[in-house]
């Protein structure tokens, strides 16, 4: 088996610029470094650093003390691969190699090496292959043959295909004009999907959140479904749909997504936008955050940013969750309870327990009430199918055979009508 092969021993380096207003916090970005490392299964990790610069040195990112300094660590604790917590050139990355003896992969190799392996669906594993091939592009081919391997994994980290292959770019080229042709089809088929189900008369609520906030255990909790659900980031790549019934009878359907992350590499926001485009869908987006995290503030921004950048205009329909509650102590608790129960669109919960879920739903239904208006449609007798989608809606409130049709009186939500006009 994948996993049976003997860990890699890694290191992981958050390199700070003291020039960098911007910069986050360097604990919390070192801790999430870490914790993307952990999401790889055949890694360990054997020493995290932050290393604080005066500046960016373009041929070797660091200063020659700080490399003799983490060599000898490095060398000492027989380090076999070291992360850097950022972008890092191909002329800076074969430099450090040469310096310290080990393979080094930035923010964005290690993240399209963790969504390599989560990766599920024909699509996702398409959009992965062709935003690593854009990465290696750039970096002379560093790896690819990923793409002749039957199993997971791009080839950066330890196992089959690792040797540096020299190939030229238009056989990279090929290769990602090939993989676009496969993807064109997917996405083809999964518009046909969406298309399907505009017909249904169900509203479609949808999930998004931080990498590692909760929402696949609060997707579960909710629909019953049993999603891989693993405290690590990424753990959910592909979007998941369950039709629930919520408690006031509201049937809607429920889509769990991929975590968002800070610095999401551009390769990554290209190749999942059609993931992400179900949020587009989406009659009402539920936002859920980790509460008991230290940078929960700046990851929710982090995700507000990125609704933006697909498109999710200011004013969609969204309430936030805050959750994990459970990890709180009692006074951060009751706090995050007080401060949720006074305004309408935040909800604390913890997936865990089910504390808050009720209150939840109830808010989802709510939300996705309408105000309805009365009208009356002619149906003809050829037109069974519209008439069927209307009684599956629940919202016919008489109907009267005529010498032509049907004439049928509806309650329905602007939503509703739309759809209706679609079919």
């Amino acid at each position: 088996m994948e996993h049976d092969r003997p860990r890699t021993r890694a290191w992981v380096l958050h390199p700070e610029l003291k020039s960098d207003q911007s910069r986050r916090a360097s604990e919390p970005a070192l801790e999430e470094a870490v914790a993307l490392a952990a999401a790889l299964p055949n890694l360990e990790v054997v020493g995290a650093t932050v290393v604080r610069l005066p500046r960016m040195r373009a041929g070797m990112l660091f200063g020659k003390g700080k490399i003799e300094e983490l060599r000898l660590a490095m060398s000492q604790a027989e380090v076999e691969l070291v992360l850097i917590d950022g972008p890092v050139s191909p002329v800076q990355q074969r430099n450090l190699e040469k310096a310290w003896s080990v393979k080094v992969l930035d923010r964005t190799g290690l993240i399209l090496e963790i969504f390599s392996d989560r990766a599920r669906t024909s699509e996702g594993v398409l959009q992965v292959e062709m935003a690593a091939l854009s990465y290696q592009r750039t970096r002379l081919v560093r790896a690819w043959t990923h793409l002749e391997r039957q199993r997971g994994g791009l080839g950066f980290v330890g196992g089959p295909g690792e040797t540096q292959i020299e190939a030229d770019r238009r056989a990279i080229d090929d290769q990602l004009g090939s993989l676009r042709r496969q993807l064109a089809k997917v996405v083809k088929t999964r518009a046909l999907h969406r298309a399907g189900r505009a017909k249904v008369p169900f509203p479609i609520v949808a999930l998004v959140g931080y990498t590692n906030a909760g929402k696949s255990t609060l997707f579960n909790r909710l629909t019953g479904a049993d999603v891989f659900v693993k405290d690590m980031l990424f753990a959910t790549l592909d979007p998941t749909m369950r039709k629930i019934v919520l408690p006031a009878g509201d049937e809607v359907i429920m889509s769990d997504t991929v975590g968002f992350i800070s610095d999401l590499p551009t390769e990554l926001v290209a190749a999942f936008r059609a993931t992400l485009e179900e949020v587009l869908d989406a009659d009402l987006i539920v936002h859920v955050r980790d509460i008991s995290h230290a940078q929960s503030d700046e990851q929710a921004q982090d995700v507000t940013a990125i609704l933006r950048s697909l498109g999710v205009p200011e004013d969609a329909p969204m309430l936030e969750v805050w959750n994990k509650i459970d990890l709180l102590d009692d006074e951060d608790r009751a706090s995050v309870v007080v401060t949720a129960e006074r305004k309408d669109t935040i909800f604390a919960t913890s997936a865990v327990t089910g504390e808050g879920i009720d209150a939840l739903l109830d808010a989802i239904s709510e939300k996705l009430r309408d105000p309805r208006t009365a009208e009356v449609l002619t149906i003809g007798f050829g037109e069974g199918r519209k008439r069927a989608w209307l009684f599956d809606a629940g919202i016919v409130t008489d109907e009267l055979p005529t010498d032509d049709g049907y004439v049928i009186k509806v309650l329905w939500t602007a939503l509703q009508k739309e759809r209706f006009a679609r079919l």
